[in-house]
């Protein structure tokens, strides 16, 4: 009898936070049912399709990818962001794209392409990534510009082009984009050269590749230049993927923090964009999942 008593409180619990999913906890398939039908939003009322979702995988790293898997094919959308290859079957068993991936090797956001000393095993890490990546079917391929160490911009730029220019002619050959993240150095990273979306879009127009673009992190750019609408208005034509997160603190996206994103994704669907918007944000909120289903409501434009 007790053993039934503490099954019907863990299933409310679960129906009313998703506490054990967030927490990574490995449910009885009775209990894991009620929490998939809690979770369940059918596509055609829950998503307009203007947008295509996807969350990044790290946000959610308390969870086991698998779980992350079966939430993220529940509510409604199609991609997770940022996965090794070793991680990609356990997407493809539940049918979703990896919308941005990770080269198989070592992945630093310090240690990037602005120094000529990490070029040699870059070139040989992306040269493989390209070709898993098109094997997979995927896209998508992230890349660093790295700290400055005292180094300046242009030298950091023009080391940036000589190597990446060793990786490009494979990844246009095979389709695939390579996609420098900009982040902020005011904050949460300090010293990082490709801090500016003017940085990012000169080296785009150095290399004049059209797999080369910039993955353009809303929460990184508030901070260091703010004027987000406008950019995203003019310069489009650079970005190939998009990142969310509420400023300040990278928490939820909703009205506790200063960006109005319903306004930010009207102007991205505006520009004709197709690719993925991944939520990056840091859930502070207990219920991680109702953090996650509330930032898709938002941006579902």
């Amino acid at each position: 009898m007790a053993s039934n008593v503490n099954r019907r409180n863990l299933i409310k619990q679960v129906l009313s936070g998703s506490a054990a999913l967030a927490a990574g906890v490995a449910l009885p398939k009775s209990v894991m049912a009620s929490v998939n039908e809690s979770i369940s939003i059918p596509v055609s009322q829950a998503l307009k399709g203007n947008i295509n979702h996807s969350v990044c995988r790290w946000c959610y790293s308390d969870m086991p990818l698998e779980d992350l898997c079966k939430v993220v094919k529940q509510i409604g959308f199609g991609a997770i962001d940022l996965l090794k290859p070793n991680e990609w079957p356990v997407a493809k068993k539940y049918g979703l794209d990896c919308s941005m991936c990770y080269t198989p090797g070592e992945t630093s956001l310090t240690k990037g392409w602005n120094d000529v000393k990490n070029h040699d095993w870059l070139i040989k890490d992306y040269l493989e990534g390209i070709k898993l990546v098109a094997e997979a079917g995927y896209k998508n391929l992230i890349c660093f510009a790295g700290n400055r160490n005292g180094m300046d911009d242009e030298t950091g730029m023009q080391n940036c082009v000589t190597g990446l220019k060793q990786i490009m002619p494979l990844a246009e050959k095979l389709g695939v984009i390579i996609q420098i993240e900009l982040f902020n150095s005011r904050i949460d990273h300090k010293d990082y050269m490709g801090d500016k979306s003017e940085w990012g879009i000169e080296l785009c127009k150095r290399l004049g590749s059209p797999n080369f673009k910039i993955l353009f992190d809303i929460y990184h750019m508030q901070i260091d230049e703010g004027d987000i609408i406008r950019s995203i208005q003019n310069n489009h034509m650079y970005f190939g993927h998009y990142h969310t997160a509420g400023v300040p603190g990278r928490h939820e996206i909703d009205e506790r923090q200063e960006l109005n994103y319903p306004a930010i994704m009207r102007a991205i669907v505006a520009t004709g964009y197709k690719g993925y918007v991944a939520q990056e944000f840091m859930p502070a909120d207990k219920d991680h999942i109702a953090s996650l289903k509330t930032a898709i409501k938002i941006c579902d434009v």
